[in-house]
């Protein structure tokens, strides 16, 4: 799934680990969770490997659905989001060719409802999210796992884009928040990605290459409308806090610009971008 940052953040060099391209990830924004923090991670021994610089394998679909039929408009309710999870960064948004297919919650996605992807939410969580630019907003389920593209935090359904206004624009920046009373943003387990490649043997070179020094390591298979990708995952962390711990000792030993993703057991492999 798919802007001016609302904060901008470094942007750390893409790798090119294999003899493929490989999407090595990384994400931005400013978030404020009201939870305690769970414990560290357990200790990681690992040797830096070399790599050179490489570009993204993964498509992203950006605005360009505007053809598609009008969604029906719901109105935003009144009431002010609870003290909790708050995120400001980037927003895309997604259509066509994505529309019908799989999304990672197993329900089949339809563009023309108030949906979005997320990495790192609990499905079915409610969020407000409003235009920094402009101060329109619109009421979203998380369905799907994305974006998977640097400094984009949540990937809009065609229908929520189009009512906060930034189908044109493709890429806005927005303030994320959670309306779900008692839903634990920052619970359960996550993991960290680190590649995508659309050549399995690629993928495998790379688990194998950190299963001496990592684990448990996973290779998802998943289906976007240009072909089979592969992503690479790394541990399974209990606590988002902890797990983005962990991507930091993963970017500094490694020299990944990884993703931290919750880890949805017995959920489908799809996904925005």
């Amino acid at each position: 799934m798919t802007i001016a940052l609302a904060a901008r953040c470094p942007v750390r060099p893409l790798l090119l680990l294999l003899p493929a391209w490989v999407f090595l990830l990384g994400g931005c924004g400013s978030r404020h969770v009201a939870a305690n923090p769970p414990p560290n991670p357990p200790p990681v021994e690992a040797t830096p490997a070399e790599s050179t610089a490489g570009r993204p394998v993964e498509p992203h679909p950006g605005a360009t659905s505007s053809s598609a039929a009008n969604p029906k408009h719901s109105k935003t309710p009144a009431t002010p989001a609870p003290e909790g999870y708050v995120e400001e960064g980037n927003a895309s948004w997604y259509g066509v060719p994505f529309h019908g297919r799989r999304a990672s919650n197993g329900e089949i996605y339809d563009m023309n409802k108030l949906t979005a992807a997320h990495r790192t939410l609990p499905f079915d969580t409610l969020v407000r999210v409003t235009n920094l630019n402009n101060g329109k907003s619109t009421t979203v389920r998380i369905t799907d796992r994305g974006p998977f593209v640097e400094n984009r935090i949540i990937d809009l359904s065609l229908a929520a884009a189009r009512e906060i206004e930034s189908v044109g624009p493709g890429v806005v920046p927005v303030r994320v928040e959670v309306i779900t009373p008692g839903v634990d943003v920052t619970g359960g387990f996550f993991t960290v990605q680190v590649g995508a490649f659309r050549d399995r043997a690629n993928a495998q070179r790379l688990r194998d290459r950190l299963t001496a020094s990592y684990s448990p390591i996973f290779i998802q298979q998943y289906d976007l409308p240009d072909g089979l990708y592969y992503r690479v995952r790394v541990g399974k962390v209990a606590g988002e806090d902890a797990a983005r711990q962990f991507a930091d000792q993963l970017r500094q030993r490694e020299g990944f610009t990884p993703f931290v993703m919750r880890l949805d057991e017995n959920a489908g492999a799809g996904g925005s971008q």
